[in-house]
């Protein structure tokens, strides 16, 4: 079963409960992930099996495309719709303006400080335990690398705040969390982010992933012929 299987992960389980339990249907020896996606987060989640994991390091790719709401007015401890508000604030009427006016330095390579709670170490303990013991920690400022990003559409959650939906092309370690929450900052309120999905990952997209509901449907032949050979090329 050497390969790679590209599942569309749904929100709630962590990137390792999906490798976990990958494991457990394959009855796999070795199963990885190419790239954490947050619990919050659903889309494209490549895996590697058995002795595909051996490759694991030349296969990630590093460009990741991104679909997400960021819901504006309105701050969490997480940087995203699972936290608790910190801060509610004013919309202002020109909002479109402003977020072209911000976007712009956030394109191409910026400073992003990872959020409160992420999987980041500083002084070798998780932020995100930290924070859940009430902690304030913060990690050292990263430089990520933005090659897109556009606005799709304007509208509302379901609490009534004004949202924007957009389309993110970037590159390994970015945060999309945090780009809400920095946005916001820069066009003079408050944002987090909602809704994210992940579309690509390196060469793998949301087209060849398969829901790991319906993955664990499928008959021991079918969940096989969903595993991808490697190749010269993917390896490469």
């Amino acid at each position: 079963m050497d390969g790679i299987l590209i599942i569309d992960k749904p929100k709630g389980p962590t990137s390792h409960d999906v490798v976990a339990e990958v494991k457990e249907i394959l009855g796999a020896k070795k199963v990885g992930h190419l790239g954490t996606l947050d619990p919050a987060a659903s889309g494209v989640l490549p895996l590697v099996i058995d002795g595909a994991t051996k490759f694991a390091s030349g296969l990630c790719g590093t460009t990741k495309v991104y679909e997400f709401d960021m819901v504006m007015g309105c701050a969490t401890d997480t940087d995203d719709d699972h936290g608790v508000p910190v801060e509610e604030c004013w919309v202002p009427e020109d909002l479109m303006a402003r977020f072209e006016a911000a976007k712009k330095f956030f394109i191409g390579e910026i400073s992003q400080v990872p959020p409160a709670y992420s999987a980041v170490k500083v002084d070798g303990r998780r932020l995100y335990k930290s924070a859940r013991k009430g902690a304030s920690v913060e990690a050292a400022p990263r430089r990520v690398m933005i090659d897109d990003l556009a606005l799709l559409s304007r509208g509302k959650d379901a609490n009534g705040r004004i949202c924007l939906r957009l389309r993110l092309r970037c590159r390994s370690g970015t945060y999309v969390r945090a780009l809400c929450r920095d946005m916001g900052r820069a066009m003079g309120t408050a944002a987090h982010a909602s809704n994210i999905r992940r579309l690509e990952s390196g060469p793998y997209n949301i087209e060849d992933a398969i829901a790991l509901e319906a993955f664990r449907a499928l008959s021991p032949a079918q969940r096989e012929n969903r595993i991808k050979p490697l190749t010269i090329q993917t390896i490469s």
